[in-house]
């Protein structure tokens, strides 16, 4: 698989002849203005909860690519109502499979509204199974017991958690959550593009280290094969 870095929470990972679009913010932050998103064409888009900072590109990326946006009842409903043609909604605890795997939904412990004001649906995050590897993109959150679960449900290759604390958990809580979901392989998210949530990285990949894990910070832009 292929990982893409586009800023803040945002990727896009090619997996099984899919390339699929994580929690797209980039034309309102300023760190990806290298980034053109007429360029994307995914063919879906994973959207974790209706913040402003990971829905921004949503209605304009699905309708020039004519991605499936795949979503909560309530983010489903409000991108349909906003022209977006394909969509497939989702809540915690459902699976469904995909022609690139199977995606189930899991608990992200945080806060949902719409850009609009309203009501987001419960956030959550993604636990992906491909033929490639499995994959867990927690979406904004606070350390929870319910990782646990997630590392004892399925074997996890890698994992993409935020690090950058003040709206989610930090790098120390987010150690803790990679020995939850027993994945030794992190790439981190929702750090540095705001003032609230600016890291030390030296300390973050040093934490990590110390506890056994490898850290990943991608350059925006930038690209990875796992």
């Amino acid at each position: 698989m292929i990982i893409t870095y586009l800023g803040h929470s945002c990727f896009t990972i090619e997996v099984n002849n899919s390339v699929l679009l994580f929690d797209p913010f980039i034309t309102p932050n300023e760190l990806a203005s290298s980034i053109d998103i007429k360029k994307l064409m995914p063919d879906y888009i994973l959207i974790s909860h209706g913040h402003q900072d990971h829905i921004a590109d949503a209605v304009s990326i699905a309708k020039q690519s004519g991605a499936t946006i795949i979503s909560n009842w309530e983010i489903v409903n409000w991108l349909n109502n906003q022209g977006v043609e394909k969509s497939h909604p989702m809540n915690i605890g459902g699976h469904w499979f995909f022609d690139f795997g199977k995606v189930k939904c899991v608990n992200a412990v945080h806060s949902s509204s719409l850009p609009d004001g309203s009501y987001g649906g419960n956030p959550m995050g993604f636990l992906l199974e491909t033929k490639e590897g499995n994959i867990y993109y927690a979406g904004d959150t606070a350390l929870t017991l319910d990782m646990k679960l997630i590392g004892d449900y399925k074997k996890i290759d890698v994992a993409f958690l935020p690090i950058g604390s003040n709206f989610t958990m930090g790098i120390d809580n987010a150690v803790i959550a990679s020995d939850f979901i027993h994945c030794d392989k992190i790439i981190g998210m929702h750090y540095d593009t705001f003032g609230y949530i600016k890291i030390d990285q030296d300390e973050a990949f040093g934490k990590f280290a110390a506890a056994g894990k490898e850290l990943v910070l991608m350059q925006i832009g930038s690209s990875i094969t796992i």
